[in-house]
């Protein structure tokens, strides 16, 4: 792992020493210059310069779709914990079965059975996953990103895997930066890098050619990166790399979540699995090798009894139940992109939201426009109406608020000789962490800088104070005076934020400008909550799954909305509260908390981020550019149809509806899909394990092996095979009340507590069988025999022990799929009784065809059968009694 880790750091740094010097000419070059060095005319690419290009240099879409290539999913779907367990005991059963015996002890049955397992599981897991990708791709627009790009002389619309070096490409605000591009035209364009640097600034972006060679990737102030986000502003760019060619081509943000949930809790699995092989094989080897003498067939079948222990099929079991969840969810409003969200969603503990369009309408209306004593002012009111229309940054529902006043009646014309008489010189667009954006205009005599922000914000860069055209020093006090006019309001529910303006004589913005303001007033806009939100909230509740609400807003309009909808308002910690506390008391902070307000994007993140580390399952659901950081953090990332691209392009799961109501009915299905799998990796580990350690002392007692290794292997897999219908079990009210944990810590517990009374009974069947059933047919006891009637002694045991095996497995699979009693008080859909039935059915009469014969078994006496049903029935009753001593002990079942 280190040396992989040395390895790909290398890469890396190789990578961006090319990318470094292949930018640098362009990064000198004009604009024009560079356009010309790819013949880019004013029209655009033609498709045969297109087709040029793309042979040339190559198309995006080998990182744009890598996670979603045909060789990602065949990886995905053969190498995984589980199929490398099954993999490695192949090569052993193919060196100890074929390799190195010699003449007739050559056996290709185990080696092919294996490798029949491995290819079904792997390929019935590969056909699931290109199905669940094709119910995705269906959505596509939700799901990929589109641009802007200059085609045969005009603007046209195309998914980002069609750009090609040269491609000239229009941005926006909120849009994502989908290559490596050189800037040809700048309008305020601000970039976000957070999500590939971790810078939290917003930088500026312009077509300007440097003067000097740049030393850095940061220098490149006329350079866009690939996965960068537009938080304000706009411009045209011309392509310089595509793909894996670019500067982070490599290294996209669809790999930030490999190490998943999912795949901790599988590999935590597979590792209690491997603990029990490791111990009992060596005991099933030297016991069997001791007693048998024939220790390369004692290394055989303690071969199969390694991957007896295993579940075979359960790659195939698991993702069958994911893509049935995946599936049922598609037809409830929700497109899982990644189905291994499925288990998140079953594990989901803590669900955090932002406030507006979840909680609220998102539907804001402007109430009041006020002087700093809360009459109503014009002056205000013309002022935010001229920084709304100018503002480039990422749309907001406070500006098309403000926007809307124009439709007031006598006001058509009146705003726009406002917006003639103002034209805009410059503007540094709303940025989370200083609060407040800015907007520099010219106006009669001086140009004007207006700032638009929260309250604090502006407030705290204000030294004046303007009421009825006469300005004033502001005192001490001045934020405490502001509080006084806007905290009712803010209290009502209602959102407050302040205008402030200063005179100036330059036509360019610096950081310095945004001092010493002028404070005009505030304006005042109210969002109500959702009527669905209180009664969706509770839902959420009775399934044990608290809200945390993460907002950039104001405290006391997070606490007024909260309290309508009977959230726990009791405390509520602010963006700059957080940033005082210590390492030691902001995980204690963060589980006492349940409403965080005037936040940044990088502290949502590092709050979903504490809530991991202190041991939750988190759900992250928002849809602006805010929340990308903290989506891309949780565990199950949330995001709506009308969200960024950026965030719906990261999120694992997409609401057609930004409704809690349709989340709740996501994460039901999502704890139904984890009690189906974790029903059949439970009962099926202490299943195997209980005929393990049977054989384990059947090895020591018996003269001859109690089943051989291929039918052990057939064993299993026919039981597996069963196991399939499992998706569409019924999963009962108890099992979804609480979320559920995927890992192997409660595995070992069931194992070896329902384990040994399926070995108990396995030992009962082995005297009545050796002792009885065997003698009595043969006529006579095993040593007794001739070598024919020993081998068909030998055949009437291990059939004997087959079926008993496979009926008290697939039964038991009925006896612990529930906590309640099965068939009377829970009873599974008639389709799982169908299949059960049936394959019972067929593997018991499995003995008297051809089959059974080449795998040397024999058909049985009627008189076994009648063992067999009173053997198996009090099998259920002890386990029934068992069940609820494991229920009491332990307070669950699954």
């Amino acid at each position: 792992m280190i040396v992989l880790m040395i390895t790909m750091e290398v890469k890396l740094v190789i990578q961006q020493k090319s990318i470094h010097e292949r930018l640098k000419k362009y990064a000198q070059l004009s604009p024009q210059q560079t356009a010309e060095d790819f013949h880019a005319s004013s029209q655009g690419y033609s498709q045969e310069q297109v087709s040029e290009s793309r042979q040339h240099y190559g198309s995006s879409s080998s990182v744009s779709q890598a996670p979603d290539s045909l060789l990602y999913y065949i990886r995905r779907s053969f190498i995984n914990p589980f199929s490398t367990i099954l993999f490695f005991l192949w090569l052993i059963a193919l060196i100890t079965d074929v390799l190195l015996p010699n003449g007739y002890r050559k056996n290709i049955t185990s080696v092919l059975l294996i490798f029949f397992m491995l290819v079904i599981s792997g390929t019935v897991r590969l056909i699931q996953e290109l199905h669940s990708k094709r119910v995705a791709d269906r959505l596509s627009h939700l799901v990929h990103t589109t641009v802007q790009v200059l085609r045969n002389g005009e603007w046209t619309e195309l998914l980002s895997s069609h750009l090609v070096v040269g491609d000239q490409v229009r941005l926006e605000a909120g849009d994502r930066v989908p290559a490596d591009l050189r800037l040809l035209s700048a309008s305020d364009l601000f970039l976000s890098q957070s999500v590939i640097t971790g810078e939290s600034a917003a930088i500026e972006k312009t077509p300007e050619p440097l003067l000097s060679a740049p030393s850095s990737l940061n220098d490149y102030r006329n350079i866009l990166f690939c996965g960068t986000t537009v938080t304000g502003g706009s411009g045209t760019g011309i392509v310089l790399a595509v793909g894996r060619d670019t500067v982070y081509g490599g290294f996209s943000t669809s790999d930030t979540k490999q190490n998943s949930g999912f795949d901790r809790g599988a590999n935590s699995i597979a590792w209690v699995l491997i603990r029990f092989t490791a111990v009992l094989v060596p005991v099933v080897l030297i016991a069997s090798g001791l007693t048998k003498g024939d220790w390369v067939e004692a290394f055989a079948f303690a071969l199969s009894v390694a991957v007896g222990l295993t579940p075979e099929l359960l790659p195939m079991v698991v993702n069958a139940c994911l893509v049935k969840g995946s599936f049922s969810m598609g037809q409830k409003q929700t497109v899982v992109k990644n189905i291994n969200a499925m288990q998140g969603f079953g594990s989901m503990d803590i669900l955090c939201v932002d406030k507006t369009g979840t909680l609220t309408g998102n539907s804001l209306l402007l109430e009041y426009y006020m002087d700093i004593l809360g009459n109503e002012s014009q002056y205000v009111l013309d002022c935010a109406y001229l920084s709304s229309c100018y503002h480039t940054g990422v749309e907001n529902p406070l500006d098309a608020a403000i926007r809307k006043t124009k439709d007031m009646p006598g006001k058509q014309g009146y705003y726009e000789e406002l917006l003639r008489q103002h034209p805009k010189l410059d503007e540094f667009p709303f940025d989370y962490e200083r609060g407040f954006a800015s907007v520099l205009l010219k106006d009669k005599e001086e140009n004007l800088l207006i700032v638009k922000g929260s309250i604090d914000s502006v407030v705290s860069r204000c030294s004046m104070v303007e009421y009825q055209g006469i300005s004033h020093a502001i005192d001490r006090n001045g934020l405490r005076h502001a509080h006084a006019i806007t905290d009712e309001m803010l209290e009502d529910g209602m959102k407050v934020i302040a205008i402030a303006c200063r005179p100036m004589n330059g036509s360019l913005l610096t950081p310095e400008d945004e001092r010493d303001l002028t404070l005009l007033g505030y304006l005042v806009f109210f969002d109500a909550p959702k009527k669905s939100a209180s009664s969706a909230i509770q839902k959420l509740q009775n399934l044990h799954v608290p809200i945390k609400v993460m907002t950039g807003d104001q405290k006391q309009v997070a606490l007024s909305i909260c309290r309508r909808l009977g959230l726990p308002s009791s405390s509520c910690l602010t963006g700059p509260e957080l940033e005082s506390l210590s390492e030691n008391e902001l995980p204690i902070a963060v589980e006492r908390t349940h409403i965080f307000a005037e936040l940044s994007p990088r502290q949502k993140a590092m709050l979903v981020q504490t809530l991991q580390a202190n041991g939750h399952t988190v759900g992250f659901l928002g849809d602006g550019m805010n929340d990308l950081p903290a989506v891309i953090q949780a565990d199950v990332g949330i995001s709506v149809d009308n969200g960024t691209e950026a965030v719906k392009e990261c999120a694992d799961v997409i609401l057609m509806e930004k409704d809690l109501n349709v989340l709740e009915e996501g994460i039901l299905e999502g704890r139904k899909t984890f009690a189906n799998m974790t029903k059949y990796i439970k009962i099926t580990a202490s299943s195997n394990f209980g005929n393990i350690c049977a054989i384990v002392i059947a090895s020591i007692l018996l003269p001859f092996f109690p089943m051989t290794s291929v039918q052990l292997l057939l064993l299993n897999l026919l039981y597996d095979t069963l196991c399939l219908i499992l998706p569409w079990d019924h999963v009962d009210d108890c099992l979804l009340s609480r979320s559920l944990e995927w890992s192997g810590k409660g595995l070992q517990k069931f194992m070896t507590f329902f384990g040994p009374i399926s070995s108990l009974f396995d030992l009962v069947t082995f005297a009545f069988l050796y002792f009885i059933l065997c003698p009595a047919v043969c006529g006579g006891n095993f040593s007794s025999l001739s070598s024919h009637g020993q081998a068909y002694f030998i055949s009437l045991f291990q059939t004997g022990w087959f079926l008993e095996s496979m009926w008290t497995q697939v039964l038991i699979l009925q006896l612990l799929r529930t906590p309640h009693l099965p068939f009377l008080q829970s009873c599974p859909p008639k389709i799982v009784l169908a299949v059960t039935g049936l394959g019972i059915l067929l593997f018991t009469l499995l003995p008297t065809t051809p089959l059974g014969t080449l795998l040397g078994l024999t058909p049985l006496p009627p008189a076994y059968f009648l063992f067999l049903i009173a053997d198996v029935a009090v099998y259920l009753m002890l386990v029934t009694l068992a069940k609820s001593v494991y229920i009491r002990k332990h307070h669950k079942l699954i």
